[in-house]
């Protein structure tokens, strides 16, 4: 008979008797022994995962987004599945790699083998949210046209597509036409915007972007007449399309430094290069009433008017207003020229201007005159030899089309033969001179839009 030894009271779990114990009865290694069934199911769930995440990453079909004018076009979904499907392939890829790797897992569950799967599997959950990024992107922009903004947002690509078809009409020589055309979006509490082709995108996953994008709030579309940011954000995209990215700029720095402009303050207007194009170029596609949508989004404060930023891309706003001016002056346009030099000075005189840096504000004068003839009244080899100003014809005679057109606009009748984006300016001329309520002239601007 074996007799135990017996069990001192205050011992049994100490540390000492649980070492013990260990000694006596050694914990089983991990990956020996069975394997539960549920983790092998847990396993197999994640093949299943990975493959409906493919299958619902599916193509857009234009259909889906309504079937009138409004929806888009079918090069811009074709664009947009084609970069879908490039991220869906790579998530094809790591699918097939995790059904492979299941299978072995399965097969032989050892420890190696589920480490495997668990890597393959959030290789597979990375493309799928990467995928799933760029499908969402897509299925917000376009669903928008599905609201009742859809014909707003029509209208607004119309304008751009005129623009664009204009200056590729008024080049010296063809071009690739560049496609798909620009497509509009609204997004409440954000500033007008661009997003090129061709740049890539965060929201794309830095992809490139197959088309522009013309971002606008809702509260410029609700005042059709403030809509010279389409004509601004288009002549962004124009600058890079039609081979003038690099151009500007260099001509621009060129220009100043052999007019005597110090290197430091032709740095500036450098910098300055792409919204001030954007705005002389929004001017030559709409006339006046592009210089009235300026005022409306930088008349502000003095103190916000006057402030430089040393790396900010926008011209000071006291003096982008005179850059207009001046193209204004340069198109034949005087009256309009002088209304508006009256109107800012009065606001704004030339003593809120003497916080900014002493070279600029003394240089300004000239060097304002030289941007605007390098960037307006210079031929481009890229533009067939011919100037931005001739490319972009206005005169006289379109601001005549414009304001007939407001008339016609605000008593409801037809406006004829009048290019879309000189419908802007007709809005703006009715409101300005009350031809007819701001709501009547909206709803006339928008039907006709949408009528074309």
């Amino acid at each position: 008979m074996t007799t135990r030894a017996p069990t001192l009271p205050g011992t049994r779990g100490t540390p000492a008797a649980r070492r013990a114990g260990a000694r006596r009865s050694p914990a089983p290694r991990p990956g020996i022994g069975p394997v539960p069934r549920e983790l092998l199911t847990w396993v197999r769930v994640q093949s299943d995962n990975a493959g409906r995440h493919v299958a619902a990453l599916r193509p857009f079909t234009r259909a889906e987004f309504g079937t009138g004018p409004e929806a888009p076009t079918e090069g811009q979904v074709a664009a947009a599945n084609e970069l879908v499907d490039l991220l869906r392939g790579q998530l094809r890829l790591r699918a097939r790699e995790l059904d492979r790797m299941v299978l072995a897992a399965t097969n032989v569950p050892s420890r190696d083998h589920l480490r495997r799967v668990v890597r393959q599997k959030e290789a597979a959950h990375d493309a799928a949210r990467r995928a799933e990024q760029i499908w969402d992107f897509y299925f917000e922009l376009f669903g928008q046209r599905q609201s009742r903004f859809g014909t707003w947002l029509l209208g607004c690509d119309r304008i751009a597509l005129d623009c664009y078809q204009y200056a590729y009409l008024g080049l010296g020589r063809a071009r690739s036409i560049p496609a798909p055309a620009a497509f509009s979006y609204m997004r409440t509490g954000f500033s007008p915007a661009t997003f090129r082709r061709g740049v890539p995108l965060r929201r794309l996953g830095r992809h490139l972007n197959p088309f522009p994008l013309i971002q606008l709030p809702y509260h410029r579309l609700v005042n059709p007449w403030t809509l010279g940011a389409i004509l601004h954000e288009v002549s962004h995209n124009l600058q890079n399309d039609l081979g003038l990215a690099r151009a500007v700029p260099a001509l621009v720095g060129h220009r100043l430094r052999a007019e005597g402009i110090p290197a430091p303050v032709a740095a500036v207007w450098v910098r300055w290069n792409r919204e001030t194009f954007a705005d002389l170029a929004g001017l030559l596609l709409g006339g006046p009433a592009v210089v009235s949508s300026l005022f409306d989004v930088i008349g502000r404060s003095p103190q916000f008017v006057t402030h430089y930023n040393p790396r900010g891309p926008h011209p000071v706003p006291y003096l982008r207003v005179y850059l207009s001016i001046e193209l204004l002056r340069r198109m034949g346009l005087t009256a309009d020229a002088d209304l508006f030099r009256r109107i800012w000075s009065r606001v704004y005189p030339a003593a809120a201007a003497r916080s900014l840096p002493g070279p600029l504000r003394a240089t300004f004068p000239d060097a304002h005159r030289v941007v605007v003839d390098a960037m307006c009244y210079t031929a481009f080899p890229s533009l067939g030899n011919r100037s931005l100003a001739q490319v972009l014809r206005f005169e006289a005679k379109e601001q005549q089309m414009i304001e007939e057109a407001a008339r016609r606009l605000a008593t409801g009748d037809d406006p004829g033969v009048v290019p879309e984006r000189f419908l802007i300016g007709a809005a703006r001329f009715a409101v300005d001179r009350r031809l007819a309520s701001p709501q009547l002239i909206t709803t006339n601007f928008y039907r006709e839009l949408a009528r074309r």
